[in-house]
């Protein structure tokens, strides 16, 4: 045995190296020198030392030669290399280069650097935009009737249309030079979330011009004529605009439009000038029906080269005045009964001058890169903004429901089952606070976060659909009902549109996540094939081994880290946090180092193929979805003071993403298409097994118990939303009366005691109340309380009811386009 022990030495300082992610040369040396020492002091014959030191030599020696290397490792390395990887399309170039990186490239890289995150500033609404939200937003979301606008109107009231021009809500992105509000990211989504918990429709509809408006698009593109025209004419609501990109088609993938341009003369303003002949045809063009101008994009040929030798000039972006002649606009798509303004564009030889090219005529053809780079950034605040502000009501009105409803002489939220979904809602919730807190810093940090906004759309419209899910089933027959009195009704249908724009999650999910987070994140990847393209031969084999060596070191440490953390289930390392958070930053370490190992591996072993087993890129996507996501929750917790009465939302959040990280990893590894990889991966990432559990029972029953109470947890939660018990908002007045409902609680259970014993009599519950008093069972203050208490939960319980009559269309409507064109 003594003899092995500078051999066992060796490979311990090894590891430990690789662990600790030590230099090349220094892990060289350390190694050399533990093995010789190690030998030594434990009295090892000569040879037992000087066979471990030579075959250690045999392998570093020429690593650490870097003119040998080249010539014999990378050189060939290279050419394999430049055979098997994928060519990158321009436009996945474009893409690739549009978005930046932030902390979720620390997250790929199998050792986070808490640092990172945690020295970030925590974001901060100013004076003028919480008097924004106190003042306009307040004010809007108590003139808010969801029944009007989607059953009577199916649209907004026109004094609300022109309130939220009056008060520039069309202008929150724009800067103040142009009349705009300027405001932060943060705030803007604020904004969308409190609207949003009252009515997905006004939601939607502010949401869009502060998006790809075209407001963004000209902020970064437009000309000055353009930007001092239209900038202050979007601000203050005088042109309402709209943004055509998905056509029958193509989708919204711009490469393959088929609408088109034609660079020509014509008549434009009484002059002829040059400019380009559109034909298009495009679909669920939000704001489309009202617009004013709309923004557009399509393929800009030039055939008679009038501005040069090129053909086709690529996507270009243009602005379409609505009076355009043959411009066709104003009917409207009927998105599952949530009337939000939305509706088809179409033109046939429309003509506009080139001065009408977002940028210009220099721009031509530079719409493919100014639509990614700012579609990140819309992203990454509207459909998690409006997901969050109904996830917070949906908090605020399953609580709150639960516990006023009684079955059985007992709140519903006491029973198990229901007290499961009321689980879901709270900690998801809080998740997806999170989250869509986390991207909208990150564009207030000047970040273009191309991979977090795709999982904060994902994820969050995905937590939506789950909340909206289990408070339907909580609200039982109350969510089914549509009337004015339902305030969930029209979330449950809304629910699909969210998951569909923007991107359909499955796509998002599939294609977008890990196909950009793989090469934009991994700290090699991006590096390696830039270097392999190098021109230069000389400059390419020297950057590429230099690339790939630290690649390799990067792999070998994350297999040992993956290994080792996943032995000791993330008992050990350095990290930031208190006594309750340490392990969930040491388990973000374990699950970093797998992602990272796993990525590689499959990116090694299935190269370009990987671009196509979508189920596979996509589990891996979850992995770095929840890594982010749980991320946010710890930036969350610290920025609000690591609050204790916290601790049991965040525990369930943490515990259903390193649950799911764990699934995914495990899908992954049991699809692995090459099975004996798979047995190595599984036996680094999954040392003792799959050790993770979903939320208990116990810490379900803690979440669900916030949930239906007044208390600092449960006020954090809902703060997103409109809380304000105004008479158009039955989740605020519901909300309102809970602590009296608790109050009551106990005379409740008192006074039904009393009756099902005898000692109370009479039929119903007034003259059951009456005696109860009269025989002393009940002070006359208790009998108020209930009184009150079951008179104003009668409202929340109740439903609506219409003659028949009520519920026929008024206007007999005319069969719809589609179907007279197909007829």
């Amino acid at each position: 045995m003594l003899q092995l022990i500078p051999l066992i030495t060796g490979i311990l300082v090894s590891l430990t190296a690789a662990y600790l992610r030590i230099g090349l040369r220094l892990w060289t040396a350390a190694t050399a020198v533990a093995i010789l020492g190690a030998g030594l002091l434990a009295g090892s014959h000569w040879l037992a030392i000087l066979l471990p030191l030579l075959g250690f030599a045999a392998i570093t020696v020429p690593l650490n030669l870097p003119g040998f290397r080249r010539a014999r490792i990378s050189a060939p390395l290279l050419k394999i290399y430049r055979k098997v990887t994928p060519n990158l399309s321009e436009t996945e170039q474009t893409a690739l280069e549009a978005g930046t990186v932030g902390f979720e490239g620390q997250l790929f890289s199998g050792k986070p650097d808490w640092s990172e995150l945690l020295g970030q500033a925590r974001p901060e609404l100013s004076v003028d935009e919480k008097a924004f939200l106190d003042g306009p937003v307040e004010q809007l979301c108590s003139q808010i009737n969801e029944w009007q606008i989607s059953h009577e109107l199916a649209d907004l009231p026109e004094d609300m249309w022109e309130y939220l021009k009056v008060n520039r809500f069309f202008g929150m992105i724009i800067p103040k030079q142009y009349g705009g509000l300027q405001f932060s990211a943060l705030a803007h989504s604020a904004v969308l979330q409190k609207i949003a918990s009252m009515s997905a429709t006004v939601a939607s509809t502010v949401a869009v011009p502060n998006s790809l408006g075209p407001a963004e698009l000209l902020l970064h593109y437009g000309t000055e004529e353009q930007k001092n025209y239209y900038l202050p004419r979007l601000a203050d609501g005088r042109e309402v605009p709209c943004f055509a990109l998905t056509g029958p088609y193509a989708g919204s993938d711009a490469t393959s439009l088929p609408d088109y341009g034609i660079v020509c003369k014509g008549e434009w303003e009484g002059g002829n000038v040059l400019g380009v002949r559109l034909t298009f045809d495009k679909r669920y063009i939000t704001l489309a029906p009202v617009a004013t101008i709309v923004g557009l994009a399509f393929r800009m040929l030039d055939p008679e080269n009038l501005l040069g030798d090129e053909e086709d000039l690529g996507i270009t972006l243009a602005l379409i005045p609505r009076d355009t002649d043959g411009l066709e606009i104003g009917r409207r798509h009927f998105p599952l009964n949530v009337p939000f303004q939305n509706g088809p564009v179409r033109g046939k030889d429309v003509f506009v001058p080139l001065s009408q090219l977002i940028g210009g005529p220099e721009m031509a053809g530079q719409g493919w890169r100014m639509l990614v780079e700012c579609l990140s950034v819309g992203r990454a605040i509207s459909l998690p903004s409006n997901a969050t502000g109904g996830a917070c009501a949906g908090v605020a009105a399953t609580g709150a429901y639960a516990r006023i409803r009684k079955q059985f002489g007992l709140a519903i939220g006491r029973f198990e089952g229901v007290e499961e979904a009321l689980a879901r809602i709270g900690g998801l919730t809080y998740a997806t606070t999170a989250l869509s807190r986390a991207t909208a810093a990150a564009v207030d940090r000047g970040e273009k976060p191309a991979v977090p906004s795709a999982i904060a759309k994902y994820h969050a419209t995905e937590w939506g659909r789950q909340i909206c899910t289990d408070a339907m089933d909580v609200h039982g027959g109350k969510g089914v009902i549509l009337g004015p009195s339902n305030y969930l009704g029209r979330s449950w249908q809304g629910v699909p549109i969210m998951i569909t724009v923007e991107g359909a999650n499955i796509m998002t999910r599939s294609l977008m996540i890990f196909g950009q987070g793989a090469i934009r994140c991994h700290p090699y990847v991006l590096e390696e094939m830039q270097a392999a393209a190098l021109p230069d031969y000389g400059d390419r084999l020297r950057k590429f081994d230099d690339v790939l060596f630290r690649h390799i070191g990067f792999g070998f440490s994350n297999a040992v880290r993956s290994f080792v953390l996943g032995l000791t289930h993330s008992k050990i390392g350095s990290v930031p946090g208190d006594a309750y958070t340490r392990r969930y930053y040491r388990k973000l370490n374990r699950y970093s180092a797998a992602l990272a190992l796993v990525a590689d591996t499959s990116m090694l072993v299935l190269g370009g193929k990987l671009k196509f087993k979508e189920k596979i890129s996509a589990r891996l996507g979850d992995v770095l979805s929840y890594l982010y996501i749980a991320s946010s929750m710890l930036k969350r917790y610290e920025d609000e003071g690591r609050p204790v009465s916290d601790q049991p939302l965040l525990a369930w959040a943490f515990h259903e993403c390193t649950w799911r990280m764990q699934m995914a990893l495990d899908g992954v590894i049991r699809n692995f298409p090459n099975r004996f990889v798979a047995f190595k991966l599984r036996a680094l990432v999954f040392p003792l097994g799959r050790r993770e559990v979903p939320p208990s029972d116990r810490l379900g029953h803690r979440v669900a118990a916030i949930m239906m109470a007044p208390n600092e947890a449960r006020a954090r939660l809902i703060s997103g939303a409109y809380m304000t018990p105004t008479e158009n908002n039955p989740i605020g007045r519901m909300n309102a009366l809970l602590p009296e409902v608790i109050a009551a609680e106990p005379i409740e259970r008192k006074f039904l005691k009393a009756v099902k014993t005898g000692e109370v009599g009479g039929l119903d519950f007034e003259a059951q109340i009456a005696d109860a008093e009269a025989k002393g069972i009940l002070s006359s203050a208790e009998r108020k309380l209930l009184e009150h208490v079951r008179s104003a939960s009668f409202e929340f319980i109740s439903v609506d009811d219409f003659e028949s009559e009520e519920l026929r269309a008024a206007v007999k409507k005319k069969e719809p386009k589609s179907l007279r064109s197909v007829a």
